[in-house]
């Protein structure tokens, strides 16, 4: 019974040791996982077992492999220390997850309480869509995101990133690249010192400096701050940037473009730049249409235009720029030679202009257009002065024959058009419904999406929501461009100022229109009506046509003084030097109001006269001579018998206080 009792103790002992014995090879083998709540699996072909300062160590060799959870790691020989529960693998080390992610490395450091690996040596990361490649990757398998500072590669279908540094999420399929960051797409590029990139969507957003070309270098977008939808082609930046557009530019504090409909947006410090005509427009919001070549500019618009040495700047509450179109010409039905007369052939200019900014292209007849009248009235008033033009078209100083007598009136020109065939077509400013409604379609172009950062823009009562329309249409590239400016329009030049209402200017034939109450300051002189016509040549002013309500007013000595010569009539042709008037037609009816000096600039009287036609002419943009032609009447008094405030034209006025008297008035 005694021993009995002594067996049943030795095998309860022996039993509890067994326990202990069992418990502690299955807390060896599988080791419970705190971060994951799994176990740790090892196996190979050989294992060894070996103390170390740092604790009890494991030696697996041949055909090791890790299992955590739904992770495993293959390798040639695996390192585990059984206190810190780290690992190390060795040669063909391999990363399988759950989803189809697979890593690759020479060498791997594993944290089995974190899931965090340490990969060195040839690394690659994918999961089989998207690959990863580097020497050094930090990978949390648990996150499924890992990270490398000493340069990085990631392919995508047909898309490759590089970067210095780099955090690539491999559940979201979006990486943050820092440090040279370069995307190579088929359709774009990009360089970026801290870009986001999504290679699902290839959506990107920037962080800091970043610059996108595409379209073979024909594109360049620049940003420090923004996103850019590479499948959509849109750019949405915040902050300063600027986008170059096959010779255009723009830049403003916020820049938005479609690239599908060429369309372009910029807020805040906008500048457009055209480098083909050597033009900047600023302003506070810019809307721009790539391929139909329209542009509309708001919140003090200022375009700058460098004329040789001189710069022309003009400002207006807003600003519309558009492609001209061609037009059509009738055919004279006789195949005589056309003769050209002032009630035949020609558009009253005054008419076509003063229903601006759209000209009405109805009123043209046969080959008469707005270039060919304005032009042939010029060359009817050179005409009118019977061989007084000098070899640059200006009026001669020298004229010879008696003032006043009709034996010396000038004939009346037939113009015949010799040899020189009429043009087939011309271009007109563009008339009608879609083009005035344009202003209405503009800002909702850019996307089918609004950013969620921009609220819709809220419409008045009683003001239809605009149509989406996307404008894929593209402009006749050969097209010369005209401009309107409207409201408050200001021009500022070194050498002449202007004011107005409306202004258009068509470069098919490099002139300025100024419509409704014009006035033009050159130095001293200021010149009114009720339209004026400004020609440009090779960039500089070369003749003013007005062609009704026509006044001069030149400031003649000191401003205390309040002494004026003046000129009016019904039309003037005034000639340009260098930017700087020379002498000027005035007819019919004209009429001036002179102060002659002597040879010491002394004054001798006024001079008061009327003819059919007037010649004036200046030196340093002062009246210095006066010629009347046909019915002549004229009076001479002295100084000191004239009534000088008084002695006034009908339709005076001297409005110097509107005169602008530097660009940066231009800007306020």
């Amino acid at each position: 019974m005694a021993n009995s009792v002594k067996l049943k103790k030795s095998v309860a002992v022996l039993t509890v040791i067994l326990c202990i014995m069992l418990c502690g090879n299955i807390a060896l083998a599988q080791s419970p996982d705190t971060a994951n709540k799994t176990f740790i699996e090892l196996s190979a072909d050989n294992v060894i077992g070996f103390k170390t300062d740092s604790g009890d160590m494991s030696k697996f060799i041949g055909h090791a492999v890790f299992r955590q959870g739904t992770d495993t790691l293959y390798c040639d020989s695996l390192y585990q220390n059984k206190t810190t529960r780290i690992l190390e693998a060795y040669s063909n080390v391999k990363i399988a997850q759950e989803g189809g992610t697979q890593g690759t490395s020479n060498y791997l450091r594993y944290i089995s309480d974190k899931k965090l690996a340490y990969m060195h040596g040839n690394v690659s990361l994918t999961d089989g869509k998207n690959n990863l490649k580097t020497e050094d990757l930090t990978y949390d398998l648990g996150t499924k995101v890992g990270n490398y500072e000493n340069g990085g590669w990631l392919h995508n279908d047909s898309t490759d990133v590089t970067s210095r540094a780099g955090v690539y999420d491999v559940r979201n399929k979006v990486a943050r690249f820092t440090g040279d960051a370069v995307i190579n797409d088929p359709q774009y590029k990009i360089w970026s010192d801290d870009l986001e990139y999504s290679t699902e969507t290839k959506f990107t957003r920037f962080f800091a400096k970043s610059r996108l070309i595409s379209d073979s270098g024909k594109t360049i977008l620049q940003t420090k701050n923004g996103t850019y939808d590479g499948k959509k082609g849109i750019a949405h930046f915040i902050g300063h940037s600027s986008l170059w557009n096959d010779g255009e530019y723009i830049e403003g504090d916020s820049l938005d473009y479609n690239k599908i409909t060429g369309y372009g947006l910029g807020n805040g410090n906008v500048i457009c730049i055209d480098t083909a005509h050597h033009s900047r427009l600023f302003c506070g919001h810019a809307e721009y249409f790539h391929k139909s070549r329209v542009l509309w500019a708001s919140i003090i618009p200022v375009m700058e235009q460098v004329n040789g040495k001189d710069t022309f700047y003009m400002r207006g509450d807003t600003f519309y720029s558009a492609p001209m179109v061609k037009m059509k010409l009738t055919k004279p039905k006789t195949k005589s030679p056309a003769k050209i007369t002032d009630s035949t052939l020609h558009v009253d200019a005054a008419k076509a202009d003063t229903t601006a900014p759209w000209v009405d292209t109805k009123k043209t007849v046969g080959v008469d257009t707005e270039r060919f009248s304005f032009m042939t009235k010029i060359d009817d008033s050179i005409s009118l002065s019977a061989g007084m033009t000098d070899d640059t078209g200006g009026l001669k100083n020298d004229t010879a024959g008696i003032v006043g007598h009709k034996k010396n009136k000038a004939p009346k020109r037939d113009t015949v058009v010799k040899q020189v065939p009429p043009p087939d077509y011309t271009w007109i400013v563009p008339t009608g419904p879609k083009y005035r409604k344009l202003d209405t379609i503009m800002h909702v172009s850019l996307s089918a999406e609004v950013p969620a950062s921009e609220p819709r823009k809220k419409h008045r009562k009683g003001i239809a929501t605009p149509v989406k329309v996307i404008d894929t249409a593209v402009a006749d590239t050969t097209a010369p461009m005209f401009f309107i400016a409207w409201n408050h329009v200001l021009l500022f030049s070194d050498s002449m100022q202007g004011k107005c209402d409306s202004i258009v200017y068509t470069r098919s034939d490099s002139t300025i229109r100024m419509i409704n109450e014009p006035i033009a300051w050159a130095h001293k002189s200021q010149i009114t009506g009720d339209t004026i016509l400004l020609l440009l040549d090779s960039n500089e002013l070369r003749n003013m046509y007005v062609p009704n309500n026509a006044l001069v007013v030149s400031q003649s000595g000191p401003d205390k003084a309040q002494l004026f010569d003046q000129v009016q009539g019904k039309t003037l042709t005034a000639f340009f030097k260098h930017n700087e008037i020379s002498s000027m037609l005035v007819w019919p009816d004209a009429e001036c109001i002179y102060y002659s000096k002597d040879e010491h600039d002394a004054y001798m009287g006024v001079d008061q006269g009327k003819s059919v036609r007037m010649l004036v002419f200046f030196e340093d943009q002062k009246i210095v001579n006066i010629k009347f032609q046909d019915d002549v009447h004229q009076m001479v008094t002295p100084m000191e018998k004239a009534d000088l405030q008084n002695t006034k034209l009908s339709r005076f006025k001297w409005l110097i206080e509107e005169r602008p008297k530097t660009k940066e008035e231009l800007f306020r």
